[in-house]
Formats: structure tokens, sequence, C-alpha cells
């Protein structure tokens, strides 16, 4: 990162950027059920108000859009999502429904919503062909998926399809947090240290690591891999990857770019969404690049306003603000100039 003037530390108050958000939960009532196992992690008040914002679009959620300068949200459905179902037909089915649900919003505000599209990863082709209807005949951006599926990671030889899907369409894969398939001895005895207060950014960066390692990246070298929460603390610790990847036993594991560090310079994009802080996001610029960051703003579980005023006054400079506050998300999900409405499906509800 070079060195800057201080005057480029002040941004003038009367300049607006343009802000995209790519980290904004939703859900519908009829997935309400797969939230279940995580609301006991938020306090009781925190996840009534949480629950009500998931479920609006327009009373809520646009008008605080509007008040604090967010001109486009990509929505995702909210955590574990479909990835809790464990029957595979039952999964598809409600995979479509959704996604079809998503591109009714979308259609109906297309200057203020964009989308991520739920997989159904119980079935690896039903996902990668869903993943193609969503993004070519939807409009959508790209794919979230919540953690991992009935004990799946994304790593999984099963899932290859899926990341030929996204290298093929050019679209990036979300992988966002949701409950572990189990519970680290460590944590036994400290409840209040599992989910988002720490294990679920652990278990985010580990699946993350489980990519690199297990060759996702060298079989599909132009894959694109979005994590939230300003890169669940990776960003802070590539030269220690790379120095004990030099030291470590390999177990017949090599990697064609050599240095793990590489992929994540290469194939990882982060957003700030839930980390409102200066010193990480100093971090992650200068360990992946301001040009792989991106706006975010982990709404509802954090507040618009505050992750648009950190944005707006982070030590940082205005050509790394504008990217990360608009074009970088413009150009990953090529967003510039894009049209989402999709006519046909505006009788899809928002309300």
């Amino acid at each position: 990162m070079k060195s800057m003037h201080i005057s480029e530390l002040i941004r003038p108050k009367e300049i607006v950027l343009k802000k995209i958000a790519l980290e904004e939960h939703f859900v519908t009532p009829d997935l309400v059920g797969y939230g279940t196992s995580t609301s006991s992690i938020a306090q009781p008040q925190a996840w009534a108000d949480a629950s009500r914002r998931l479920l609006d679009f327009t009373e809520e959620r646009l008008p605080e859009m509007d008040l604090h300068g967010i001109d486009m949200e990509v929505l995702s459905l909210n955590s574990p999502g479909i990835q809790a179902e464990t029957d595979p037909a039952t999964a598809v089915a409600k995979t479509e429904t959704v996604n079809d649900f998503l591109a009714g919003v979308m259609a109906e505000h297309p200057s203020r919503f964009s989308g991520f599209a739920a997989l159904p990863l119980q079935d690896p082709q039903a996902a990668a062909n869903e993943l193609e209807r969503a993004v070519t005949q939807l409009g959508m951006k790209g794919a979230l998926v919540n953690a991992h599926t009935n004990g799946m990671y994304l790593d999984d030889p099963k899932l290859r399809v899926v990341w030929e899907m996204a290298e093929g369409l050019d679209v990036p894969l979300y992988l966002h947090p949701a409950n572990g398939v189990d519970t680290a001895h460590v944590l036994s005895g400290h409840p209040e240290l599992v989910g988002p207060m720490w294990s679920w950014g652990i278990d985010t960066s580990t699946h993350a690591l489980r990519l690199i390692f297990g060759g996702v990246f060298d079989d599909f070298p132009n894959a694109k891999l979005l994590l939230g929460h300003m890169g669940e603390g990776l960003p802070y610790v590539l030269w220690r990857l790379d120095s004990r990847w030099d030291f470590h036993n390999h177990h017949g594991i090599e990697l064609a770019k050599g240095k793990p560090s590489q992929y994540l310079r290469d194939n990882l994009y982060i957003t700030t969404s839930g980390v409102c802080s200066p010193a990480p996001l100093l971090c992650a610029i200068l360990a992946v690049g301001a040009e792989h960051i991106l706006f975010g703003t982990d709404y509802p579980f954090e507040t618009i306003e505050e992750a648009a005023k950190f944005l707006d006054n982070a030590p940082i400079s205005e050509s790394d603000r504008e990217k990360i506050s608009f074009r970088n998300a413009e150009k990953l999900l090529r967003l510039d100039g894009d049209s989402n409405a999709l006519p046909e499906l505006v009788s899809a509800s928002t309300k």
C-alpha cells in the first residue's frame, strides 16, 4: 500500500459514494424453521428483531438503505438455508422456489436488489444446474453457500461439478458461516464462543483452506471465492501459512502455485460485512489488495448505519474507498448498467 498524504485520509463531507452491499440476508416464511438451530445463539430480543427484518424488503430495509446511502443490496438466503435440509429432492424443490422468489424481488426493485442464488448441494448435479438457471435465466450474480451441507464441504470431489459451472459462468461462490457439524472439544463448557462470536470464523476460514489444499483452485484456476467478515481472519496469517507450509509434511499434497497465500491473493475476494474496524481493513488491503475487497453490512445482524459510516470514514485513500464501495462489485458481479428486471416473475410478493 503506497504512503498517503493526510489530505487523502480526510473525505470531503459533500461527497457521497455509491454503495453496493454484498452480504445482505433474507428469509421466507417457508424457510424460517431451518434457522431454529442458530436462534439460540442470539439474545432473544436481538433474534426477534433480526427475524422480523429478514422477512422484510420494503417497509424497513429500503428506508434504511435510503437513509444511509446504500444504492443496492445483493441479497442472499440466511444461514443455514436450504443446506439444513436432509432430503435431496426436497432441497432441490425448495431451492427452485426460493430462487424464483428472490428473482421476483429483484424484478420489482431492479435498481435496488440483486441476488446470490441458493443451491441444493445435497444433489451436486442439480446444484450445478440450478446455478446455471439462476444466473442465465434469473439474473443472479453467483451463489451463497452456508458452511457445510450435511457434513459435506465445498472441496468434496462430488462438488467439482458446481465449481466447474461457477468458473464457466464466471460467477463467485460466497462462503458464509453456519453451525458446524460438531463442536470442538476446546469449546466445551463455553457455549458463548459457539457461533459468530468465535467458532464460525474458525470453521469458515478452515473451510476456505480446504479448498486450497483440496485442489479446487488447481482444478479451476479462475474460480472465485467470496468470504465475509473481512476474510474470516485469513488476511492476517498469509505469511505464516507460507512459512509453515515450507516446514510441514505435505502428506502428498502439492500446490501448483507453491504457496497457500498465492491462492488467497488470486482466488479470494472478501467483504467488510460484520467488521467495522479500521485495523482489519488496513490489514486486508495490505494482504490481498483493495481490488479484492468489497462492501457489505451483514444486515440485519449489523446495522446499515454503522457499516456505511465506517466505510465513509475509514482511513484509506479515496481511490481505495471507491473500489470497495462499488467499483469492485460492479466488476466482479458485472452490475454496472445491468438490469435485473424479469417481468414474468413480478408476481412474487415482497411484503
